[in-house]
């Protein structure tokens, strides 16, 4: 901004608050403030607003009026800057006021009204803000809005190029200017994974009344038919944001295509005229601009979702459809035997005992565990569920006459078991429609140490014989860092054809005493890896995502860390691995041989996102 050479036609009006310390010896980190940007500096003009959390509705309001009164406008553009928590978490994170919470998508709403302003564009320099539930909300007080599906680099938007344009023409139209911001976001910024879409608000609304209720009818009617396994099976496939942090945040035109439906195709065809441009980075396919809530890896938000919904006047249809899907998954996490995949089960196989909960048998048996579970069981051994959470949105008469849907869709747990193929190799060999049940396969791997298990992490490691058959072999090699075997866990893996990808996952570790994960990124050019930087990990104490990535310094401290599993099910998530690391220039990533007492098994993840472990390799 400061670079930029600003017209005196154009004001720039920036409020600062929400950081404990600015990296700068301008700005207090005491109080609120609000700037003006002029001839390569910034103008104080209130010096002190008072300390009050950025994500308070009337701290945003109070300051739109300020603008308005005191820099009247032909045109007025409004600017949300820093993190991101998408339909679910909304905006903002104050450093000062954690406990504040983040600005929802109803408060957003009371702010604008509250602030009497009418919009070219709301933007969103923040993280995956560009959705239909955002757009939606700022529809009556913006033209367009210009935001991100994906987490933003810590850089942000590169506002140097787009404000001298404006400088040098007030005149330039809104999706110009959208262009431009896309355009140099993207091409300045050195992390491929990024998004931009300019998104006219008043197209997206009409194409959404109407086609977005035929849609989610249509879906709803898919599971209410019979074929759950249709919609799990393109939610599973779809273009996700944030994977890492389970928001269920997918692309909405990506989705409504891969539903297979004319409706989906209808609605899919009327977003795209809505997203009038939108840019995206390398290794960011089917990413249409605009995305949208749906339920699968955290069902327990749904409630919470509708709720949402209930305030930004989301179609009700829409409502309905994630319930109905996502009270059909947790039937078949419940039909499973209501912990599948469990720390108990975990550690069965590592210790080679087997599985210890048994699934029920046919439906009727599956009916009477259902009608058990809901008549007043805990729940809480559901994705993401903790005990007293709301469970009222749960369809419990859908699920219980579903129970011969599950007795016919339901992996066999007695059918995980390694046998010899034609080649004399050891494989997992499922029947055909059991596979169809599988959505995911990745390999696990656990260190023993004599007192309990080190979870080294899980990659996508799996290959097949020409039979279709998962063949269980394991290396004995695990990722490093400079040496130092890592906890790793891959996020992402995409194939961008002709040999071209990119493969992403994340260590977890402290960095300078700070939580973190490092984001590892390989690719076709480079495929033995690089750390890409650290993305800061509130651990739950925040719905909104740290914008960006930490660049490692030299003399930077980095204790890498484990998940650790006692041998009587103690979980400890504070474990250290191996010796501290101190950065001197570009870490290594490479691959060590482990311990001889190293354990390897795949983990399945099947259509109602169950999880089963195979016997070890």
């Amino acid at each position: 901004m400061l670079r930029a050479r600003l017209s005196d036609r154009v004001n720039l009006i920036i409020e600062t608050g929400g950081a404990a310390k600015w990296q700068n010896n301008v700005v207090s980190a005491s109080t609120n403030q609000i700037y003006k940007v002029t001839d390569g500096g910034l103008q104080c003009l209130v010096p002190k607003l008072g300390s009050k959390p950025m994500t308070d509705p009337n701290t945003l309001s109070e300051f739109i009026r300020y603008c308005k009164q005191n820099y009247p406008a032909d045109r007025y553009e409004l600017i949300l800057w820093d993190h991101g928590g998408g339909s679910t978490g909304g905006y903002g994170y104050d450093m000062n006021y954690p406990n504040s919470g983040s600005m929802t998508l109803d408060k957003i709403e009371r702010a604008l009204d509250d602030g009497s302003c009418t919009f070219d564009f709301i933007g969103f320099d923040a993280c995956l803000m560009a959705t239909l539930e955002t757009g939606l909300t700022l529809e009556e007080y913006a033209d367009y809005m210009i935001a991100s599906e994906e987490n933003e680099p810590g850089s942000g938007w590169y506002y140097t190029d787009w404000l001298n344009a404006v400088s040098e023409n007030t005149s330039l139209s809104t999706p110009e200017i959208g262009k431009i911001i896309a355009d140099t976001f993207v091409d300045k910024t050195p992390q491929g994974q990024t998004t931009l879409s300019v998104i006219d608000l008043a197209q997206i609304k009409e194409a959404s009344e109407g086609r977005l209720a035929d849609f989610a009818k249509s879906v709803s009617k898919l599971i209410k038919d019979g074929d759950y396994a249709t919609v799990s099976n393109a939610r599973s496939g779809v273009r996700e944001f944030a994977q890492s942090v389970h928001i269920d945040q997918v692309d909405l035109i990506d989705l409504a295509n891969r539903m297979g439906t004319m409706e989906g195709e209808d609605l899919a065809k009327a977003l795209k005229t809505g997203v009038v441009y939108n840019r995206t980075g390398r290794g960011m396919n089917n990413s249409q601009g605009i995305s949208i809530y749906f339920p699968y890896a955290n069902p327990s938000k749904v409630g919470g979702m509708i709720s949402t919904y209930d305030k930004i006047d989301m179609d009700e249809e829409y409502s309905e459809c994630i319930r109905t899907f996502a009270s059909l998954q947790l039937g078949g996490q419940m039909a499973a035997g209501g912990q599948s995949g469990s720390l108990t089960d975990l550690l069965g196989q590592l210790m080679g005992s087997g599985a210890q909960i048994q699934q029920p048998g046919g439906s009727g048996a599956i009916g009477s565990l259902l009608s058990s579970l809901l008549g007043g069981g805990d729940l809480s051994m559901l994705s993401g569920f903790t005990s007293g959470m709301d469970t009222g949105w749960i369809d419990g008469k859908m699920i219980t006459d579903s129970a011969d849907y599950y007795a016919k869709n339901m992996l066999d747990e007695e059918a995980l078991i390694f046998t010899e193929n034609r080649d004399g190799d050891r494989v997992l060999s499922l029947e055909e429609d059991q596979w169809e049940l599988v959505q995911n396969v990745e390999l696990s791997v656990f260190m023993d140490d004599g007192d309990g298990y080190i979870d080294l992490g899980m990659d996508n490691s799996a290959s097949f014989d020409d039979d279709g058959n998962l063949i269980a072999e394991y290396d004995g090699t695990w990722l490093s860092i400079d040496g130092q075997a890592v906890s790793y866990y891959m996020i992402s893996a995409e194939s961008h054809g002709d040999g071209e990808y990119t493969i992403r996952g994340r260590v977890p570790a402290m960095l300078n005493g700070e939580l973190v994960n490092l984001i590892l990124e390989f690719t076709d050019d480079n495929p033995y890896g690089s750390v890409l930087g650290a993305q800061p990990d509130y651990g739950g104490s925040a719905d909104t995502v740290a914008k960006g990535l930490i660049e490692l310094q030299d003399g930077d401290r980095i204790d890498f860390l484990c998940d650790y599993y006692t041998y009587d099910g103690e979980y400890i998530d504070s474990y250290y691995l191996g010796e501290q690391y101190t950065v001197y220039g570009e870490p290594e990533i490479g691959s060590v041989t482990v311990d001889a007492g190293c354990k390897a098994l795949f983990r399945l993840t099947d259509i109602y996102n169950n999880v089963y472990w195979t016997p070890t390799i």
